[in-house]
């Protein structure tokens, strides 16, 4: 392809991106498609010679494009959104065409300079400590175990990076039970065991007990182990429960543990003033974490972790070959030294984008609509006999179910499961499940970029419907 056909297609491209911003809530949510349907239908071997764009193009149109899960359709209420905006789009095209490195300054001062800004502007707009400094990550995974690793390393001295294991470590990282699944395979990578990460038990609103936390802290002492690090959550996957930030940390401090503060998702509502609360006494935590390719309507990926000391990420992960060494290594952030990758994308282009183009009262009457949507949502689901609601909905997620007490646990979850299933077939809407207390209950998650009250209503309607007509046949 030469720079004048680039240039064609380029336009051509950009028409169909923007039809299908425009058009995207007219494709079914989710595709009908059966496993290994799409992979036939493409060729057994690589092609050797050349392919026209138009053939390209169309062969995306007519084999990918309808075996695609429409995630920035607004009726995708599964799992947490995974947003993108006219703005960051824009980004990630400029980022592409840029193509640059940026593992350390020299190698792209401007994308630096201009992550580090972006980070303090976040950080500030959410209420963190002035004194905390910010890093771009992929995801909130790589950043969680980025804390793990920084945690052992602090414990240990930094001895296990260069010696290893001793065999003689007994290290212990402590959660509740609905924290992501990114902090169990954290441990394993860390090799710390899986075996050594300890769930403490929650409240009525799912939430860890301090409590019981410190309890399992001073039993683990008095076996012999060390206590390393505490991941709490600020917002928990299966239902945005959020764990007692002050009081763990006054307990992390107490026993010189790690606390590493989840908040991929719902810490973007600290953008929001009025959650601010929700992080009082983080001062005394070591990193936080949340996902603006959630909820910040920020292309996938970017995730930033903020922490009070960086200098124990970068102890941790700084190593400095002597072709990557430069004179102004000591005056400039590295930022290849702040985590696992030594390549790095420009992301921080993208959240300039964003945080410019809707500017943070933007951003933040965007969330104000989808938390009072949730709630509109919410009373018509208390409203209906036979539903029930089984977490709190402090931000925009909604845990439901149909409640028939005279069926068994089993009997209620097959129901529940079928009337998700049902629904979700029709590619009208897509909804996401999880288990709290052994109950299978629908999540309902309103935070699509583009959601509006004409969406949920239609959801409504459908899920109301489609449970009449599965009761007349229950047994």
């Amino acid at each position: 392809m030469d720079k004048e056909d680039f240039r064609k297609y380029a336009h051509q491209l950009v028409d169909w991106m923007a039809d299908y911003l425009e058009q995207k809530e007219n494709y079914p949510v989710t595709p009908n498609t059966k496993p290994r349907e799409i992979y036939n239908q493409l060729p057994t071997d690589a092609p050797e010679d050349s392919e026209s764009f138009e053939a390209i193009f169309q062969d995306f149109q007519q084999l990918i494009l309808p075996g695609m899960t429409h995630w920035q359709h607004p009726s995708f209420f599964g799992y947490f959104p995974a947003n993108n905006s006219e703005p960051s789009i824009l980004a990630e095209m400029l980022m592409a065409t840029l193509g640059a490195q940026c593992m350390s300054w020299l190698t792209s001062p401007a994308a630096t300079e201009l992550e580090e800004r972006v980070c303090d502007w976040l950080r500030d707009a959410k209420g963190i400590s002035s004194a905390w400094k910010g890093v771009i990550h992929d995801t909130a995974s790589t950043a969680t175990l980025s804390a793990i690793l920084s945690a052992r390393e602090r414990k240990s001295a930094w001895k296990i990076n260069e010696e290893g294991f001793d065999g003689k470590e007994r290290f212990r990282i402590y959660s509740s039970a609905h924290v992501h699944s990114s902090i169990d395979k954290g441990v394993r990578i860390a090799g710390l065991g899986v075996d050594n990460l300890v769930r403490i038990p929650v409240d009525e609103k799912f939430a860890m007990i301090p409590s019981l936390l410190e309890e399992a802290i001073q039993k683990d002492l008095e076996k012999g182990y060390t206590p390393l690090c505490v991941v709490s959550a600020l917002g928990t996957t299966s239902s945005t429960a959020i764990d007692p930030i002050g009081e763990i940390s006054k307990i992390t401090t107490r026993y010189g543990l790690w606390h590493h503060i989840d908040a991929a998702y719902a810490g973007t509502a600290l953008l929001l003033p009025e959650f601010q609360h929700l992080i009082e006494g983080h001062e005394l935590a070591d990193s936080y974490v949340f996902n603006p390719h959630k909820w910040m309507f920020t292309n996938f990926d970017c995730t930033v972790l903020f922490l009070k000391n960086p200098e124990d990420l970068i102890k941790t992960f700084s190593l400095t070959p002597e072709y990557l060494r430069t004179q102004l290594d000591r005056e400039v952030n590295n930022y290849r030294d702040w985590g696992i990758q030594l390549g790095r994308r420009f992301r921080a282009l993208k959240l300039w984008f964003v945080i410019r183009s809707y500017g943070l009262n933007g951003i933040r009457q965007k969330l104000r609509n989808h938390i009072q949507l949730a709630q509109k949502a919410k009373s018509w689901i208390e409203s209906e006999e036979g539903l029930e609601i089984l977490a709190p909905v402090p931000f925009n997620t909604i845990c439901f179910r149909h409640n028939m007490t005279d069926h068994s646990l089993e009997e209620m979850n097959a129901f529940n499961e079928k009337w998700m299933n049902t629904v979700n077939s029709t590619g009208k809407v897509f909804f996401t499940h999880t288990k709290l207390e052994g109950k299978f209950v629908i999540r309902w998650v309103i935070g699509q970029t583009d959601v509006e009250e004409k969406h949920i209503q239609a959801a409504w309607v459908l899920l109301m419907e489609t449970r009449k007509k599965l009761l007349q046949h229950f047994d």
